[in-house]
């Protein structure tokens, strides 16, 4: 990963742009039996409300606002959690627009007796800034560092015209 100078993007050029790593996340949680079936996996439902928990916390420190959940783009799970794993979720910033952010979540799961660790899926979602009414609030500007942030910029901008082009679809 190469660096190069930094350019600012999206969001509201009248508030103090902030870098993707200044609203980073990191939550680690033991899955316990409560969290799984009879079989001991853990339920999909419960690392779904972890990842939008981990996004959300994210695009709050971004905005310093309180956010709400737009969409969560389609999640897959690519190996199972278990019981006893330790879940580690990593969130970051990807995008903003001028009320709206999207953050990607990267999921893991540590076996903590074996050290083995599992990428068992990542998730994409998108967030609204509130003002003190309940109102959609424009969002600071993101500071694009890194080759890394500019590709998952590109790329994030890439899903939002698609969520926009299917939101369309479905007034028509």
């Amino acid at each position: 990963m190469t660096e190069q100078s930094s350019d600012i993007r999206g969001g509201d050029s009248r508030l103090p742009p902030k870098r993707s790593s200044e609203s980073q996340v990191e939550l680690s949680q033991q899955m316990m039996p409560s969290d799984a079936n009879p079989l001991g996996n853990v339920h999909g439902g419960h690392i779904m409300k972890l990842i939008d928990e981990a996004g959300a916390l994210a695009a709050m420190r971004h905005a310093r606002r309180p956010v709400v959940t737009i969409t969560m783009d389609s999640v897959s799970f690519l190996s199972p959690v278990r019981v006893g794993h330790l879940l580690t979720l990593r969130a970051s910033v990807n995008w903003v627009g001028k009320t709206s952010l999207e953050v990607g979540v990267r999921v893991e799961a540590e076996d903590p007796i074996t050290g083995e660790i599992t990428h068992t899926n990542s998730a994409y979602a998108v967030y609204v800034a509130l003002d003190d009414a309940g109102k959609p609030c424009s969002v600071p500007p993101l500071i694009l560092e890194t080759d890394a942030d500019r590709r998952r910029w590109t790329d994030a901008e890439e899903r939002q015209k698609i969520r926009l082009e299917r939101a369309k679809k479905k007034k028509t």
